[in-house]
């Protein structure tokens, strides 16, 4: 039996509050939701929650404040088996906080707070070397300053430590030296474009892969000198779409730190992805490996 895969994460963490809206409000108007869900949430972390639901030994850098909702990821943590030695607690900042909309037929609208998220340093990559050393994927999103991420993936590259870089929330003029030293990026349609105008160029930022999530349609694989890979995902029916990016995000993670093919890891992502958007919230969506099993496309739904 092979051991588990380990990953690291720089784990952005989020209280998200989540209405259901028939259709997003215009300027100045009020409109009536229903079906408020309040559940934890955070890109960072719900990749790493992701990540040990598939199988990985996870462990994370996070901030949350010194309050019932900081307290309350550390417990979340703890009871997903993830280690949180490096959680770092901080007095002046609360933690992050993310408003969501949920329109019908599941897209939707999202916008954070990040709160203690902003309060990590690059210092702070040095607490955690030992960590970064013995992982098999290094995990980061845009939620956590950038920084922190460049240093962090500067220790990965010293060791041999594969990094992932999930551009979400999309943001123009990421720094040559944090592409340096990226191994895999991961990113949607939109942020594709915006990073780099098209897939072939964002492949060029990295050194191993370039994923691009294509929401209902699947996700696609490019990696140096091979045909792309594109996998579309189960059908299933849509609740909610928020945390589905991240369910890919860690699936994909657990696989590749493994070691297993790269079109297999393709396979995981996309099916635990759409099987987040069957449920409302991000972590209450985020399946079990077994469920993810069950659902897995054949290879031949690979093109």
């Amino acid at each position: 039996m092979r051991a588990a895969p380990r990953v690291f994460a720089i784990a952005s963490y989020m209280r998200d509050l989540s209405v259901v809206v028939d259709r997003c409000p215009a300027a100045g108007e009020t409109l009536v939701g229903r079906d408020a869900l309040e559940a934890p949430g955070g890109k960072g972390s719900n990749q790493a929650i992701q990540a040990a639901r598939c199988g990985a030994r996870v462990a994370l850098l996070a901030g949350v404040g010194e309050d019932a909702a900081g307290a309350s990821a550390r417990a979340l943590w703890a009871a997903q088996g993830i280690d949180a030695s490096a959680v770092r607690v901080l007095a002046d900042a609360p933690t992050g906080q993310a408003m969501i909309l949920v329109e019908a037929g599941g897209e939707n609208r999202i916008v954070i707070a990040p709160g203690a998220n902003q309060g990590l340093r690059a210092g702070d990559a040095g607490r955690v070397r030992a960590l970064i050393a013995e992982a098999d994927l290094v995990l980061a999103t845009l939620e956590t300053p950038l920084e922190l991420t460049e240093a962090v993936f500067a220790i990965a590259r010293e060791h041999g430590t594969v990094t992932l870089l999930n551009t979400a929330p999309a943001r123009a003029g990421l720094p040559a030296s944090l592409w340096a030293l990226t191994d895999i990026v991961v990113a949607n349609e939109g942020e594709a474009a915006l990073l780099a105008g098209d897939e072939a160029a964002l492949l060029r930022q990295v050194r191993l892969a370039a994923v691009v999530t294509l929401g209902a349609r699947g996700a696609r694989l490019l990696q140096p000198g091979r045909s792309p890979l594109s996998c579309p995902p189960p059908a299933v029916a849509v609740v909610d779409s928020t945390g589905a990016g991240d369910a890919f995000v860690g699936a994909f993670a657990c696989c590749w730190a493994a070691g297993d093919p790269p079109a297999l890891a393709l396979r995981h992502g996309v099916t635990a992805g759409a099987l987040a958007c069957t449920r409302r919230g991000a972590v209450p969506s985020l399946a079990a490996a077994a469920d993810i099993a069950a659902r897995l496309p054949g290879a031949e739904a690979l093109s």
